[in-house]
């Protein structure tokens, strides 16, 4: 997907039967999730299902990284397992880090990327506190 300033990022959601099947694999993933183990360079950040992360920080350093690798053209992607909640909510996080108005990301990763994206209320607020550090 194209995040607001341009920058091409991939949400993915893991699919048990062929997790890691791509027709171009990716340079770096980020995951929210220890089942993803790809045969690629990745980073796992801790992050409860339908939850937020412990480490608010961790997640936005782990973000601006992706984010970065991203801008210099490599491939990136970020996953949870159903790629709604925790990837929703990562994807909104980076379209604030990429220009988006925190109060209209959820909104916007909903009509740019799934209307799914972002479960909970907790969520919606993660995205809008994480706008502020």
């Amino acid at each position: 997907m194209v995040l607001p300033d341009g920058t091409t990022v991939t949400a993915v959601s893991f699919d048990p039967g062929d997790p890691y099947g791509r027709e171009q694999r990716p340079d770096y993933g980020l995951y929210l999730d220890s089942r993803w183990q790809p045969p690629w360079p990745h980073d796992h950040v801790g992050w409860p299902d339908f939850g937020i992360p412990e480490e608010k920080t961790a997640i936005m350093t782990a973000l601006r990284s992706l984010l970065a690798r991203a801008r210099t053209g490599q491939r990136v992607e970020v996953g949870c397992l159903g790629g709604h909640g925790r990837t929703g909510t990562a994807v909104a996080c980076l379209a604030v880090l990429t220009g988006c108005p925190a109060g209209e990301a959820v909104a916007w990763v909903r009509e740019h990327y799934c209307t799914s994206a972002v479960e909970t209320p907790e969520q919606e607020a993660f995205v809008t506190q994480s706008a502020l550090t």
